[in-house]
């Protein structure tokens, strides 16, 4: 048995609890996501996020839970329901993109209209048709070797929504490009995911793709989803220190007391947000300053701190410190050169409090 048929849709367009048991490891993801949007499952390596696209894909089976798609139910192992991959309304881009070596740029496209029952002529027509819509109508002869990597992934998502499919997969699509084709490739791929009638879920580890790219961001670590909302929220307030790393923050968790926050054995934090409780504290290495002294001046965050690690980032560097809290600082060049900073070095660190930003940690 395949399938229970159609069921009324009153939900999202895609409506998943994806179990699966592999090993000691457990993925138990609530997933839904509604037509014309994109969301982005984002994770540390080992998260769960191939587990989970492998599991739509039908490419993995699922312990428990369930997947409804446009209404049908395609996997629920209580119902001794699953649906074959073929069969399922469901486009795949791979990372490596998986082109057939042997075949044609038109028919790696034709393939997936092919596979669902369409008659030759009328799927190459098809396939003719999204090549000329992803900027490839003059390369329909070529075989994937004798196309650029940009390219092949154009030709990869083209076979993807040829078949017309009601939740399109995207597994990290732009990794393996170089950066320059990467921007060109990103650009090119937002246009057409903005033109997507269904669902996409798009699985990366890269922060920009997901930015640029989604409506929504979905965060898993260890196989459960830890945060989830858009962009702005999710760089707001991050709420683990994978999500604080990933929008580019320094985040530590204590209990707030009016505009003091203790963080571990007797440090605090003074912040412009009053609270009290369990809390949050977030501010962006670019705002911890370094003094080869204790400052003076107007009252802030100040301690010393050890230099643990220098290293390039972006035209600035980033200092590693260690001392109370381990903490990112940014600074330049010629600050770093006025320091003579070097590993090992005791600095004094200042965060001012109206550079922070504090929030409750309670869900």
């Amino acid at each position: 048995m395949t399938d229970f048929g159609p069921v009324r849709q009153t939900g999202p367009l895609l409506d998943a609890h994806l179990v699966v048991d592999r090993g000691g490891f457990r993925l138990d993801l609530r997933i839904g996501i509604d037509k014309g949007e994109v969301v982005a499952l984002l994770g540390p390596n080992g998260a769960g996020k191939t587990t989970a696209l492998r599991a739509l894909a039908g490419l993995q089976p699922l312990t428990a839970g369930h997947i409804t798609l446009d209404g049908r139910i395609l996997d629920h192992p209580d119902r001794r329901v699953w649906t074959p991959t073929e069969r399922r309304p469901i486009g795949v881009v791979f990372q490596d993109y998986l082109l057939f070596p042997h075949m044609s740029a038109l028919d790696n496209v034709a393939f997936g209209p092919r596979r669902h029952g369409m008659r030759r002529e009328p799927a190459r027509a098809r396939a003719a048709s999204w090549l000329d819509r992803v900027g490839l109508g003059e390369y329909v002869s070529r075989k994937p070797r004798h196309l650029s990597g940009g390219q092949a992934q154009r030709v990869a998502l083209a076979r993807a929504l040829a078949v017309e499919p009601a939740l399109l997969l995207l597994d990290e699509p732009l990794a393996a490009l170089d950066a320059r084709t990467r921007l060109d490739t990103r650009t090119e791929l937002h246009k057409h995911l903005a033109e997507h009638p269904g669902a996409t879920l798009l699985v990366t580890h890269d922060p920009l793709d997901a930015l640029v790219l989604a409506d929504r961001l979905v965060i898993v670590e260890d196989g459960r989803v830890v945060q989830e909302g858009d962009a702005a929220t999710i760089t707001a307030r991050p709420r683990t220190d994978y999500v604080a790393r990933l929008v580019g923050l320094n985040l530590y968790r204590g209990t707030a007391d009016g505009h003091t926050v203790l963080i571990g054995d007797g440090f605090t934090l003074t912040t412009a947000e009053r609270l009290d409780g369990e809390a949050f504290v977030a501010f962006p290495p670019s705002a911890v300053a370094l003094h080869p002294e204790r400052p003076d001046g107007s009252p802030r965050n100040v301690w010393a701190a050890t230099i643990a690690g220098i290293q390039r980032h972006g035209d600035n560097l980033r200092v590693q410190l260690d001392g109370p809290i381990p903490v990112a600082a940014d600074i330049t060049p010629a600050a770093a050169a006025h320091l003579h900073l070097i590993p090992g070095q005791t600095v004094w660190a200042a965060v001012k409090a109206t550079e922070t930003r504090a929030y409750p940690a309670a869900t």
